[in-house]
């Protein structure tokens, strides 16, 4: 378990809020449109991802990967980000949060679970209460942008009504129970436009428009070499 230090907006005020993270899940192949969930599993399939073996699938990987970070460093130059929302269980509550889940692309072509533990996972460190925005949860919008060659572009851009319904998500995960307290669960992503390929750089966010607000972040990706 480690603390991370978030800012809690809601309802016009901003709470500082030190949560302990002690599980962190990565559930995949959330899509609830099965053609976007199989275009995006194509996707995959063409840089060698084998199929998962269900939809959707929960991944583990250590909670210490998360971070607040605005730089993260990488083995090699085959791994990139997906922007994600992001939930986690606190004292009964649920919050929202905006993350990206950084992934070993080459990796991933072998194991998906490993690959889901071998790049840190950075997140915005504003959080919203869930409560305030599952009314119009399918309106709000997730993009994410890299620096690719030097160049800023539009990488990732989607509403939730492409995901499955969050309650339908954290039951699939956790059952009736719900969400523990100090889980963090990143709830999946779209496919990249232009194709999944690396970035310098990569900045994400999470926009409400109805309340008119927005979570964001970004990290640069610095490449450790590749000696053997």
């Amino acid at each position: 378990m480690f603390d991370l230090n978030f800012t809690v907006e809601a309802r016009g005020a901003s709470t500082p809020l030190t949560l302990a993270i002690d599980k962190a899940v990565i559930a995949g192949w959330t899509g609830r449109d099965p053609v976007a969930r199989d275009k995006h599993i194509a996707e995959l399939e063409a840089i060698g991802v084998a199929r998962p073996a269900s939809t959707p699938i929960y991944y583990r990987c250590s909670a210490r990967r998360i971070t607040l970070a605005d730089r993260i460093e990488v083995s090699g130059e085959e791994s990139s980000g997906e922007v994600e929302f992001v939930l986690i269980g606190w004292r009964g509550r649920n919050l929202v949060g905006c993350g990206s889940d950084h992934t070993d692309r080459k990796v991933e072509t072998y194991s998906v679970t490993v690959s889901k533990q071998m790049c840190d996972k950075p997140m915005a460190s504003v959080l919203w209460e869930l409560e305030d925005v599952i009314a119009h949860w399918d309106r709000m919008i997730l993009r994410s942008w890299a620096l690719i060659d030097g160049a800023r572009v539009l990488y990732q851009e989607g509403t939730l009504d492409a995901m499955l319904p969050v309650r339908d998500l954290i039951a699939g995960g956790f059952g009736d129970k719900g969400l523990p307290d100090g889980c963090a669960m990143f709830g999946g992503t779209f496919a990249a436009k232009g194709g999944i390929r690396p970035a310098s750089r990569f900045e994400f966010e999470l926009e409400d428009p109805v309340l008119k607000r927005k979570i964001g972040h970004g990290y640069d990706v610095i490449t450790m070499p590749v000696l053997g």
